[in-house]
């Protein structure tokens, strides 16, 4: 009976060091983090950086649980594992949020570049009908050369979108749009002055 006894309490001993010692999740720890790294490295701070910041979140987190286990005697490290394992399945999920972005801001990019594209040359063409004269000359000047500056841009609009740069090439080309509209709206006006003396 003692001897049974003797073996229970061995036993009982054994079992609670090995459940003080429990290991830290090192492995999951490590998964967590190469899968934040996979959706940084696939654009993630450019076409998903809420969802990236959330990550980054639930990560601290789950590092803050195993921190918090790692001083107690009897060290459970299930919570942080299944933390650890839902970082590891929402940077999955962003990861393949991400290709469908990075087309949409590539057509976005795209359109306002055509859009740039049709707003240069409708100021362009108005140019040619400016009125010429005296008290013109200086104006068109302005515009000849602020018109060439943005025949330069929109080359860096295509630089952009040929470097997959999408979002910079967009907010560009919207400038550009915005720029040329305003040209071709003073020619406009300055058209619609000489005809109204005639």
């Amino acid at each position: 009976m003692k001897n049974a006894l003797k073996v229970v309490s061995l036993a009982a001993v054994a079992a609670l060091l090995l459940t003080s010692c429990a290991k830290q999740p090192a492995q999951q720890m490590d998964a967590a983090k190469a899968a934040i790294q996979g959706v940084v490295d696939a654009k993630g701070e450019t076409y998903a950086p809420d969802e990236l910041a959330n990550l980054k979140t639930e990560y601290q987190q789950a590092i803050d649980e195993v921190n918090a286990q790692s001083k107690k005697f009897f060290k459970k490290y299930g919570k942080a594992k299944e933390e650890l394992a839902k970082v590891v399945a929402d940077a999955d999920a962003v990861k393949a949020l991400i290709p469908a972005r990075v087309e949409e801001a590539k057509n976005q990019a795209v359109a306002a570049q055509t859009d740039a594209q049709t707003a240069y040359d409708n100021a362009t063409a108005l140019l040619e009908k400016a009125p010429k004269g005296k008290g013109t000359r200086a104006d068109i000047a302005a515009y000849k050369a602020d018109l060439s500056g943005l025949e330069t841009q929109l080359t860096e609009v295509q630089d952009a979108i040929a470097s997959e740069d999408y979002l910079a090439a967009k907010d560009k080309a919207m400038a550009i749009k915005d720029k040329a509209n305003g040209i071709a709206q003073e020619i406009e006006a300055a058209i619609a002055k000489v005809r109204g003396r005639r």
